[in-house]
């Protein structure tokens, strides 16, 4: 069982919407914060959004920031990634990933990730 599994990404058009989820294991949780990484260019992993486990507390990248907004569920050991207004330089692999402390963007800072999931914003 993988300790983190992405879904919800697949084609929609420019300005439409999706929901990303991020399903962690009760020992993830523990990790204390979760983010949202996307590749961009000169970037393995650019930071999209972060949010702490207890409080909920949030951080977006400008890029993001009145678009996307992230938001985690407790009960369900889940993390999601509510994206609005799509456009086409949104196309990437969204992947989850896990850090000990809140606050920090740099991808170096989140130990642990899943598998990724497909968002294409296309015609």
């Amino acid at each position: 069982q993988l300790p983190l599994v992405e879904s919800g990404g697949g084609l929609v058009k420019p300005g439409g919407s999706l929901r990303l989820s991020c399903a962690a294991s009760g020992r993830t949780v523990s990790l204390y914060a979760m983010g949202w990484f996307r590749p961009a260019p000169g970037k393995e992993r650019e930071f999209v959004a972060t949010i702490k486990w207890s409080g909920g507390s949030t951080r977006y990248a400008d890029a993001v920031k009145g678009r996307f907004t992230i938001s985690r569920d407790n009960a369900k050991n889940t993390v999601y990634l509510q994206m609005n207004s799509l456009k086409p330089e949104d196309t990437a692999v969204y992947y989850c990933a896990a850090s000990r402390t809140f606050g920090l963007t740099n991808a170096g800072n989140f130990g642990l990730w899943g598998q990724g999931t497909q968002v294409t914003v296309s015609s």
